[in-house]
């Protein structure tokens, strides 16, 4: 599977700050993320008067994985973010691939997080509470078993159905950014739209429900913007393989056909380890 060509998705104008900001400012490493598995670099980046905090993660800093081509990790990224502005849900940070102190990469709006919003827990008992939805069981530091949960939060459903569509292998809990404004974002898509199945997520909550009609909205929007000559297509076909493109097609069409929230799988492990 060869990578394809990245280049940035789409031309920077004035008309959106924030991504004119992360794509041209320039750029100034103050640390580095220490628990991330690839290099993630803590920046300041200054354009035209205005600043923000963000992370850089350049292509030199990925680890080679063996079902993913080797340096595409930040324009996966980059495309999930499109992917999400599409959805008009806005749940991945602004992000773009632009060139950096160790080469190009990816660049993401910095978010800061509110503290004690809980979005995952461990209970006693076979069922959550109401206002929570079950994961599955987990052993605890005592060797007793405990119910995995997440809350049953309509900013996590749909963070359920974009994960679904660009096949999230990894939605840890860590990679949930609750805000003070009440905004929930997803962060850490290097491992998606891979052509074969590898949804492995904690937010398995709704499995096999039926999707909500704003879910199935989007969906139908995705499905226009993703035909061949489509806008969200164009966006794509840099940064991913036509291989992954058509997959991310084929996924739509299913989450549409069949209605519901995907089932876990039997032959990828359905949670990422560790969950948090």
């Amino acid at each position: 599977m060869s990578a394809p060509e990245r280049i940035p998705p789409r031309s920077v104008t004035t008309a959106d700050p924030v991504a004119e900001l992360l794509a041209r400012g320039e750029l100034t490493v103050r640390g580095r993320i220490r628990e991330a598995s690839n290099a993630a670099l803590y920046c300041t980046v200054t354009h035209e008067g205005l600043d923000a905090a963000c992370i850089y993660k350049p292509v030199a800093g990925e680890r080679p994985l063996w079902d993913f081509p080797d340096g595409t990790l930040a324009a996966r990224e980059v495309a999930a973010y499109e992917v999400s502005e599409a959805t008009g849900w806005g749940i991945v940070p602004p992000t773009v691939l632009r060139d950096g102190p160790y080469g190009e990469g990816m660049c993401q709006l910095w978010i800061d997080t509110a503290p004690g919003t809980e979005l995952l827990a461990l209970v006693d008992g076979e069922e959550p509470e109401p206002g929570w939805k079950a994961i599955g069981f987990a052993e605890t530091g005592e060797g007793r078993p405990a119910l995995l949960v997440h809350a049953d939060d309509e900013r996590l459903r749909r963070m359920a159905v974009l994960d679904a569509v660009i096949n999230n292998a990894d939605r840890k809990g860590g990679h949930l950014l609750p805000t003070a404004d009440g905004r929930l974002y997803g962060i850490d898509h290097g491992v998606t739209f891979n052509a074969e199945d590898k949804l492995r997520t904690l937010l398995w909550g709704w499995a096999g429900e039926p999707l909500s009609q704003e879910a199935l909205d989007v969906l139908e929007r995705l499905r226009h913007a993703l035909t061949a000559e489509g806008p969200l297509t164009a966006i794509l076909t840099p940064l991913i393989t036509p291989a992954e493109v058509d997959a991310t097609r084929a996924r739509v069409d299913l989450l549409l056909t069949t209605g519901v929230h995907p089932q876990p799988g039997t032959d990828w492990p359905a949670i990422p380890w560790p969950p948090v």
